[in-house]
Formats: C-alpha cells, structure tokens, sequence
C-alpha cells in the first residue's frame, strides 16, 4: 500500500509544470496550429511607445484582443493610426508569457475596406491596359519651353502652392492657369474631367499638371476613376500626373503622359529651370565665340597671304612692258646673231675660192655680202617698228599713262573700283590712286546720271 502510492506520487510529480513552461507550451502551439490572419476590427487604446513600437485593442461590438506592431512593421504603414479608426491587420496569434495574455503580432495595417478598393483599382487597371490607354506609344513629349502652364487641383490645396512655389523659381517667366476642380469625395470625378475638358477647349497652355496632395487610399480614390483615367489620356494638352506620395499610385499616373511621384516634382518636370538655361546659354555663347575667332582669324590669314599676292595694275603693265622689251632685245639679238653668222660663211667661202676664179668670186661675194646686209637691216627695221608699234601701243592702256593724264583710280574698302556714283554711299570711305600718291576719303555727296551729251569730260 505504502509501496504504491509512494510511485503513485511520483507519477504526478513527473507531470507539474511550470507557469512559464506551460505558457511557452500554450504560445507553441498558439503559433503552430494557427497561421496568420486577417482580422477587422477597430482600434482603440493605441499607445505609440518610446521605442517606436505600437500597442493597441482591436475590438468589435462583442469581443476584443489586444495587438502589439513592432517599430520594424510599423514604419511602412501609410497613414496614422486613430482611436476608433477601422483598420484590418494580418497577424499571428501569439502568447505574452509574463502575464499569459493571447495577443496579435501585427504585420501589416490597412484601413477597412482598403483591400475591397485596391482589388477595383487592379481590376480596372488590367482592363484600361489590355485596351492600350497605357501604351508607352501614346505617350506625348513635354514642350522643352512652354510659355503657359496649366493646373488642374483645389485652389485651397497645399499642392497648389508648392507647385507655384516651384514655377516662380524655375520658370518666373512662364503664365499659369489654374483650372479649379473638386480633388476628393464622390462629386470629384466629374469635376476634374470637367477642368480638364475645360483646358483641352479654351487651348491656353501647352502642358497640364494634373495635383494632388497626399492621403489614403479612399482620399486619392477620384484619381482611380475610368471617366478621369479616358480624360487624361484623351486630352490634347500634354498631362503630368502628381497625385500623393512617391509611394503612392493612381490610374490617372499611368494615363498621363509622365508621371511625377509628387506635385513639386511635377512643376519641376514641366518647367525649364532659369539657371541651367542661362548656364547653357553662356555656355554656348562661349563656344560661339570661340568658332568666330577661329574664323576671323582664318579669314585674316587668308587675306595676308591675299595682300602679298595682291599687285597694283600699274606693276602689272610694268612687268609686261618690260617682258615685251625684253622680248624685243632677244629679236634684235637673234637678227644680228644670224647677219654674224652669215657673215662668217661668206668669209669661209671667200677664203676657199681658188685663184684662177677669185676675182669672179669676190664681185659676186661683195654683192651677196651686200644683199645679207640689205636684208638684215630691213629685218632689224621692221623689228624695231614693231617693238615701238608694242610699247606705243602698251602705254595707251597703261593705267599709268592714263593716270599720268590727270585721271585717278577709285576703290572702296573691299578694293573693288567704282565705276559709277551708284557703287558708293554717303559716308564710305574710298581710296584715290593718282599718278603719283593715292588719297583717303569720305563721300558727301552722290550724283547720279551720266555726262551730258556735247558736255566735256573733265580728268
């Protein structure tokens, strides 16, 4: 008997455990026999911890249980968590084994009804898709310098403000227009498909801004509208969608011809930024300059090496009267050399001439001798005439000559002569070759026409 329960105490002993291992136990099979869920309910007690940790109770109207989000979760979360906000949470069901507490290990928070509204936005994106109001094709460049922008949003949002702010430092030059519509609740599609038609009719800007602000997913709903999504994409102004967040997307950012992930960003991508123009400019200007200096430079060569080649026609017909009198000498030098060389034949066959004939010889010698020189100085004769008939002729048309008879040589800058008062203007300055010397002028006065007829021209 003794023996027996004494084993019987021991049997139970083997069995107690622990309050902490049987909580570790409870939370193990907490966490292996139940997988994450989703859960909805609505917030209440929330509690943003020091650490960056949030603790609040989820409840509906017949139960409650309480959820801790980690900082590490807790930061993708897109908006801020309220008491009394409806929220749905995926989690895991966990133990907090110090006080022996179920509670929801929270991974993710979504405002109720978010994934009701997210599963529409796919649905109605995959169908605007496959129709090809996305395609990359359709999309339209913005204008480089537009002249007037436009801007579709609530005058009293924010967003108006920071995208004016930015036109005024980028472009101070460039008109806005603002297009007011609604940007939120249930009339808001409408009215921007209306302000956008509006802008498309009156033709005033040649670039949309289609802004936003940031906010939930029910706040940016007007923006996932199809009748908004068609305006866009048929507008005929060119449209930039800004609408939330960077981390937030709408129907109409795919159906804009560019998307900016904020209002800012959008006002800084349709408008030229002032001081990069002017750096480039100045840039420009630099190489502009730089390529005409190069040119001038080219050019001035040119006309040095122009200049050196460049004679007056007074040395022209210098060097051609002495070409032609130097052609003349070579003649007459020819002539006599020929008359010496005749000569010298007649003295080599006056020489050979036997003595019974040499007085028949010698008469008809002389006369052939006397026939050479005959002929010979008719040559020269009719050489030097034609030299004198040359430089005669030569110094009629040398502009020398004609200088020297008290006419004169006119030629503007560029060196071209002037042949009639037409060439030149008041105020040009000339060059006046003379005879001797040349002149420097301006012109005060034209006078059209010719010389009379019996009027005496005067050098």
């Amino acid at each position: 008997m003794n023996t027996g329960s004494t084993n019987g105490n021991r049997g139970l002993a083997r069995e107690i455990l622990t309050v902490g291992q049987l909580n570790r136990m409870v939370a193990g099979l907490l966490q292996s026999s139940i997988p994450p869920v989703w859960v909805g309910g609505e917030l209440s007690n929330v509690t943003r911890a020091a650490s960056g940790h949030w603790y609040f109770t989820l409840k509906d109207a017949s139960a409650q249980v309480r959820a801790v989000m980690f900082r590490g979760r807790a930061q993708y979360v897109d908006f801020s968590p309220r008491e009394g906000d409806r929220v749905e949470v995926r989690a895991s069901v966990t133990l907090y084994e110090p006080r022996g507490d179920y509670q929801l290990s929270v991974e993710s928070m979504r405002r109720a009804g978010a994934g009701d509204l997210y599963q529409r936005f796919l649905q109605l994106k995959a169908r605007l898709q496959a129709e090809g109001l996305f395609d990359p094709q359709r999309k339209r460049p913005l204008p480089a310098m537009p002249r007037t922008i436009g801007v579709v949003t609530s005058p009293a949002a924010a967003a108006l403000r920071d995208v004016l702010t930015t036109l005024r430092r980028r472009s101070p030059g460039v008109a806005v227009i603002v297009y007011p519509t609604l940007v939120q609740g249930a009339d808001a599609p409408a009215a921007i498909v209306a302000a956008l038609a509006a802008a498309a009719r009156r033709r005033e800007c040649e670039v949309l801004l289609l802004v936003r602000g940031g906010g939930s997913i029910e706040d940016l709903w007007a923006f996932n509208d199809e009748a908004v999504a068609r305006a866009v994409a048929a507008s005929p102004i060119p449209v930039v969608s800004g609408v939330g967040h960077e981390t937030d997307f709408t129907i109409a950012d795919f159906a804009a011809d560019q998307r900016a992930p904020t209002p800012t960003a959008a006002a800084a991508l349709a408008s030229p930024d002032r001081r990069e123009l002017l750096r480039g400019a100045e840039a420009l200007g630099g190489r502009i300059a730089r390529a005409w200096a190069r040119r001038i430079e080219s050019l001035e060569q040119r006309l040095d090496t122009g200049a050196r080649l460049l004679r007056s026609p007074a040395a022209q017909w210098q060097e051609r009267a002495l070409r032609l009198q130097a052609l003349a000498q070579r003649a007459i030098a020819a002539g006599r050399h020929a008359l010496a060389q005749r000569a010298m034949r007649v003295e080599r066959l006056r020489a050979g001439l036997r003595a019974p004939r040499g007085e028949v010889a010698g008469h008809r010698l002389d006369a052939a001798t006397q026939g050479l020189q005959r002929v010979a100085q008719a040559l020269l004769a009719r050489r030097d005439e034609r030299v004198a008939q040359l430089a005669a002729s030569l110094a009629l048309v040398s502009p020398q000559a004609v200088l020297a008879r008290g006419y004169a040589i006119v030629q503007d800058r560029a060196g071209r002569v002037l042949r009639a008062s037409a060439d030149a203007a008041v105020g040009d300055a000339l060059s006046v070759t003379l005879a001797r010397g040349a002149l420097q002028v301006e012109v005060r006065e034209t006078v059209d026409g010719e010389a009379q007829p019996g009027g005496s021209a005067r050098p």
